[in-house]
């Protein structure tokens, strides 16, 4: 039988609709994107603050104002200043390495429970900082909550959901980080008008609001029914509790599933070994590729370090973070789009859309950086809108494509018997390469110059032709029964058994 016709069986056959009771659920789960998202953007705005600057980082701010001599791509080179941003994924990719046994073993409510408690720690250190060692071990806080968030919230809100709307709710995590970015970038533009050069505390601090919400929330959302048969409980009462997410009565054949898969996955004694075997390359591969190809995208230099670059090409600092708000405004709704679209069109489709207009994108930035950007001088009022308008059509590609797809699809393709090990993965090496792009941004910036943009292009052109070869589609099929989209693909079955699990 055909791949599609088994996967409208499997998803019409479970039932359900969306309840209030997931909905809501989702919603204070989704609270993890939040943060993610206002941590993310409230660093780069931070750091182009003038008085944050010359309070840590002396030396960068009399080089962006007093020296003459230094090169534009050079000004903010300080490895100091990008330890501030890059910290944070440093310290959620080692967390990671642990979360991912705890979300198993303890559940996915409990490590956002955690995760978020580390998050409140850690903008109150922050917001109260007074020198740089406070900041970055501020920043280690956060990126301990990150790291055990991100590996928790994807995955309750993948289960949670019911099979054919999967896309859209995990696609929420996405949205929701983009609202974290937008408020950040509000946030930043409003505290950097404060009086006496203390509103970067109120940036920094505020992160404890949503932090709050997933803590709280943590303590009385219900356990996924996948983790909660996965930990042993009665199955009545999961049944029970899988009847009121879902809306109905009937719930038997998808609790069948879910059971199977469990018993699977206890026959699993170590799933980080499991997964290196032959008939789970398919879920190995894209766990590594799909989130470093999120990473060499370029969108660091635009979620981390938009108002860096705008300052860079001569922008004041007020504009720069007001041109952060309009891009944060783009990727909300870029973002939003994405959730209607799809579990309508698919994932691969808006992958390549996505790509292409990003590759687009980056060439024509690349173009006016190498152009009109000199060593000396600034970019024209002209040309630096054109570079902000394609910078918001950049960020519109990666908000309906790689941002959102980028942790649903890795969410949705491991068996239950990997899948924390799978999700680990995927968010090690998310954090790995996006600490490492966001300490490397600024000294790659002042050494390729405009070849920087062009090597992002060249990697988007890569992408989406991996997209195109080797991703296939994941619309409407149950996580239960996800290993039929590989079995059913022209390259990836030739790995995977003949057999069907289950």
């Amino acid at each position: 039988m055909a791949v599609g016709s088994m996967v409208m069986t499997s998803t019409s056959r479970y039932g359900g609709k969306i309840t209030t009771y997931v909905v809501l659920s989702c919603i204070t789960a989704g609270m993890g994107g939040v943060i993610f998202g206002y941590d993310t953007g409230v660093s780069g705005g931070v750091t182009s603050m003038d008085s944050f600057l010359n309070k840590f980082f002396p030396e960068v701010y009399r080089r962006m104002l007093e020296d003459k001599d230094t090169s534009n791509y050079c000004k903010f080179d300080s490895q100091l200043l990008t330890a501030f941003t890059s910290s944070l994924y440093i310290a959620g990719l080692i967390s990671t390495i642990f979360s991912s046994r705890f979300t198993e073993s303890f559940g996915r409510r409990r490590s956002m429970l955690f995760g978020g408690a580390a998050f409140v720690a850690g903008a109150a250190l922050g917001g109260a900082a007074v020198n740089l060692f406070m900041v970055i071990f501020a920043r280690v806080l956060l990126g301990v909550g990150l790291g055990f968030a991100n590996q928790s919230v994807p995955l309750y809100l993948s289960e949670m959901a019911p099979a054919k709307y999967r896309g859209a709710f995990s696609n929420g995590f996405q949205f929701l980080v983009g609202i974290g970015v937008l408020i950040a970038n509000f946030i930043n533009y409003g505290a950097e008008k404060i009086r006496g050069g203390w509103g970067w505390r109120i940036s920094i601090a505020l992160a404890a609001v949503p932090a709050s919400l997933l803590t709280l929330g943590a303590l009385f959302l219900p356990e996924t029914p996948n983790s909660l048969i996965q930990l042993g409980k009665d199955p009545q009462k999961v049944a029970a509790l899988l009847a009121k997410i879902r809306g109905i009565e009937n719930v038997d054949q998808e609790l069948e599933d879910i059971t199977k898969a469990s018993d699977a996955s206890k026959a699993v004694k170590h799933p980080f070994k499991k997964i290196l075997q032959r008939r789970y390359r398919p879920q190995l591969v894209m766990a590594l590729l799909i989130p470093f190809f999120t990473q060499v995208t370029g969108i660091n230099v635009i979620a981390l370090y938009n108002p860096i670059l705008l300052r860079t090409i001569g922008m004041a600092e007020s504009a720069s973070l007001l041109s952060s708000v309009m891009t944060g405004v783009v990727s909300t709704v870029s973002t939003f789009i994405s959730m209607i679209l799809v579990d309508r069109f698919g994932r691969r489709v808006l992958f390549l859309a996505g790509g292409v207009q990003m590759f687009i994108s980056q060439v024509v930035i690349g173009t006016i950086v190498a152009t009109q950007l000199h060593d000396q001088g600034t970019v024209s009022k002209g040309y630096a809108y054109i570079m902000i308008l394609f910078i918001c059509i950049y960020v519109a590609g990666f908000g309906w494509s790689w941002g959102p797809l980028g942790w649903l699809v890795p969410s949705e393709i491991f068996p239950l018997e990997i899948r924390s090990a799978g999700q680990s993965i995927n968010v090690a090496v998310n954090f790995l390469f996006t600490s490492v792009m966001a300490q490397a941004f600024v000294a790659m910036l002042c050494h390729m110059k405009s070849g920087l943009f062009f090597s992002y292009a060249g990697w988007l052109a890569v992408m989406t032709g991996f997209v195109y070869l080797f991703l296939p589609e994941t619309k409407n099929v149950p996580i239960e029964k996800i290993d039929l989209v590989w079995k059913d693909h022209w390259f990836w079955k030739r790995f995977v058994d003949n057999e069907t699990k289950g």
